[in-house]
């Protein structure tokens, strides 16, 4: 049996202080424990980015590639080793701007990987551009009279390729997280998993919409194949059932 101890490496964490990436990787770190898979079965891919330094915190096998082709590199290794967990790391830029063509057609091909997108609607590593998920409007250091670019929904991405796990949770639920790695892990095709990442230097507050305490309970609802559909507060708690074989949230 593994501790969460047993995934963290020996390299110091190098985000920014309070970056929602830290809380992935814990999430992360806790899910892998519990799967009863070799540390070596494990192999994380990432590109360029900050989410590109999940590999170096993994204690596992990792692949630190080149800027938005981390998913052709993750495709190739999970095809040379079908007994491998494979899992690639990006950014919202790294995974939808560059990278695009490649995440499209890993999805199309249902190869079995588990993609997760952490998407902190910006370009963090380089100082603050808007990304392809950028509010329409948003003023950024290189579109200061406010994004011309409508933004992508990367879960309407992957539902649109047919996508058989998809998936969207956000940095402070970690419990939630842990699950959706869990449930991916044991999904055999590719599975999609969204996280909503605060980068608090460049982005800050941008899903505490989702996140925040006074707001989070109205703005947020708890998806599961086969369950109702729940959301409101506490003391008016809604439920809609829904049935669907495609999401997991």
């Amino acid at each position: 049996m593994y501790s969460k101890a047993d995934f963290v490496s020996a390299q110091m964490v190098r985000w920014c202080p309070g970056c929602g990436d830290y809380a992935v990787l814990s999430a992360m770190q806790r899910a892998l424990s519990k799967m009863n898979i070799a540390k070596e079965k494990h192999v994380f891919v990432s590109g360029i980015g900050c989410a590109s330094r999940f590999p170096y915190y993994m204690n596992s096998y990792g692949f630190h590639t080149i800027h938005g082709r981390a998913s052709t590199v993750a495709s190739g290794v999970a095809l040379a080793n079908p007994e491998l967990t494979v899992w690639v790391i990006m950014g919202d830029g790294d995974s939808l701007s560059i990278g695009l063509g490649h995440t499209m057609h890993l999805l199309r091909r249902n190869i079995n990987v588990n993609v997760v997108i952490l998407n902190n609607q910006i370009y963090g590593l380089t100082k603050g551009q808007h990304s392809p998920t950028s509010p329409y409007a948003k003023v950024t250091r290189s579109s200061p009279f406010g994004n011309p670019g409508r933004p992508i929904d990367p879960l309407s991405l992957a539902y649109s390729l047919d996508a058989g796990f998809i998936a969207r949770s956000h940095d402070k639920n970690i419990q939630g997280m842990e699950e959706l790695f869990l449930k991916a892990a044991a999904y055999k095709g590719t599975a999609f998993i969204e996280i909503y990442q605060n980068c608090n230097i460049f982005n800050d507050a941008a899903f505490d919409s989702f996140t925040g305490k006074k707001t989070r309970e109205e703005h947020s609802v708890m998806l599961e194949d086969g369950k109702a559909l729940i959301f409101g507060a506490k003391d008016s708690l809604k439920a809609v059932f829904f049935n669907t074989e495609t999401f997991e949230l």
